[in-house]
């Protein structure tokens, strides 16, 4: 790698994703090609996720990409929400529009439109809609995966018929988020509700999972919304009640993006390259050749029949007979992030075993050809619980309870900055009032990430005011 990890982590993050070959800039500012390995692992991202959104009872729609001004100008919050960020059509085969329309950030305002005219009554509802699709948000600094201008996400739209089936909803995303994220990524996180600032423009409560990333910044890894009425007072969508009574809707949405690629990457990638938890892994598997193997044909027809085999048990496997060095292949396919790599040569095969290398451990281990097999399963599924392990205790390292006063936390940061420490994120009171949250961050660029529902510790007084404190709140940095 041409970065250093610890001292240079977003040119590390850089070099690694196109050393990786997970994508390529585009003349498009902040908008990125994702190449194959890339889009894979946001297939696997979105086959999981898909699957609980269906196993939950919703269902995939999809909805115009262009959105006309005037649906902005109905909800005042979420307009002042996005308007910095929109990109505009002002024209189309040649001739000026009549209205611009809008490059969607997200598409509460159409489907507001939409469901004021399939929602008629009670028995229309819930109403479960999920969308796959890219959304635009012309940002000022962008990173690939992370923030880009144009990115893939799902978002969730949701109706019912009252509050609390509404929140119902909202609670039972945000869990659905934090599975997938721990589970299949091996990421951990914090679940809780955002502060009045973070909120989702419109919104009037958001929730989200927080995510640490290895420079100690924050990763908003997914949100879910309760809307209340607001979007359905906008856009009139109203349902008959069984008393025959016509009631707003109550609404909600929920989103996940591409910037879990990005997340995972900078939570488990070390100097090698990546180190892509199994279940997401493009190649979950690589099977090479060593040693003078082309002189005895044995060598690749064990390691076909071990291909066949694994490829039967539907896992991911690639066979490099190239004719490359091993040393260079070893190297290429640990910046890739392969969990699984399989040695096999001539003395192997002679003591009837092969070299079994985990792509987050330091020794190979020998292993009997006979036990292969299962041994490469039993090490994907080993190997996913190691990394989420390593990822949580990293967290749990970083994410600190001694801070109380602004004062104390400006000394954290600069004692984390003069031991070439990250300073994480903190946890603090916070008295709920909007300045006390603004002071902290100009003074520190640490941002609330969210209440947390299960925190750690309570605290009794605000890290700024030093007011009785109405939420204990994680403060860090964040993307």
């Amino acid at each position: 790698m041409t970065s250093k990890r610890e001292n240079e982590f977003t040119s590390w993050y850089i070099d690694t994703i196109q050393k990786a070959d997970l994508m390529d800039y585009t003349p498009v500012r902040g908008c990125i090609a994702f190449k194959p390995d890339g889009y894979e692992i946001w297939e696997h991202i979105q086959a999981e996720m898909d699957k609980r959104f269906k196993e939950t009872g919703h269902r995939n729609a999809y909805f115009p990409m262009l959105i006309p001004e005037n649906f902005f100008q109905k909800e005042k919050d979420h307009i002042e929400g996005f308007s910095p960020e929109l990109p505009w059509v002002t024209e189309a085969a040649g001739e000026k529009l009549e209205e611009r329309l809008a490059l969607r950030p997200t598409s509460e305002t159409m489907i507001g439109h939409l469901y004021s005219d399939w929602i008629n009554s009670y028995r229309d509802l819930p109403v479960l809609i999920n969308q796959w699709a890219n959304v635009f948000r012309w940002e000022k600094r962008t990173l690939p995966f992370i923030r880009t201008s144009e990115f893939l996400w799902q978002e969730g739209h949701t109706a019912h018929v009252d509050e609390e089936e509404a929140r119902e909803e909202t609670m039972q995303m945000l869990g659905i988020y934090k599975e997938v994220v721990e589970d299949l990524l091996a990421i951990p996180v914090y679940d809780g509700e955002k502060t009045p600032s973070e909120r989702f423009a419109g919104a009037v409560d958001t929730y989200s999972i927080e995510a640490m990333m290895q420079d100690g910044k924050a990763v908003q890894a997914g949100t879910s919304h309760y809307l209340g009425t607001k979007f359905a007072e906008a856009f009139d969508i109203k349902y008959l009640t069984r008393e025959n009574k016509h009631e707003y809707v109550h609404t909600t949405s929920w989103g996940t993006s591409t910037r879990l690629i990005g997340s995972v990457i900078m939570v488990h990638g070390d100097e090698q390259g990546l180190v892509l938890p199994p279940r997401i892994a493009p190649t979950q598997v690589v099977l090479i050749p060593v040693g003078p193997w082309k002189k005895n044909p044995e060598i690749i027809e064990k390691l076909d029949a071990v291909f066949a085999e694994l490829k039967a048990k539907g896992i991911r496997v690639r066979l490099d007979d190239s004719d490359q060095s091993p040393g260079f292949k070893f190297n290429e396919w640990e910046l890739k992030g392969v969990p699984v790599r399989v040695e096999l040569g001539p003395r192997d095969l002679a003591k009837d075993q092969a070299l079994l290398k985990a792509r987050d451990e330091d020794e190979k281990v020998e292993v009997n050809l006979n036990d292969l097999v299962a041994r490469i399963e039993e090490e994907l599924t080993t190997m996913q619980t190691r990394l989420f392990e390593k990822a949580k205790a990293f967290r749990e390292k970083h994410s600190h309870t001694h801070v109380d006063t602004l004062e104390q936390l400006e000394q954290h940061i600069a004692d984390s900055e003069k031991n070439d420490d990250i300073p994480g994120w903190v946890l603090a009171g916070w008295c709920g009032d909007d300045d006390c949250e603004s002071h902290v961050q100009e003074e520190t660029k640490f941002t609330t990430r969210n209440i947390p529902f299960n925190p750690p510790a309570t605290k009794d007084t605000c890290i700024n005011c030093g007011k009785d404190a109405k939420h204990t709140v994680w403060f860090g940095r964040a993307y």
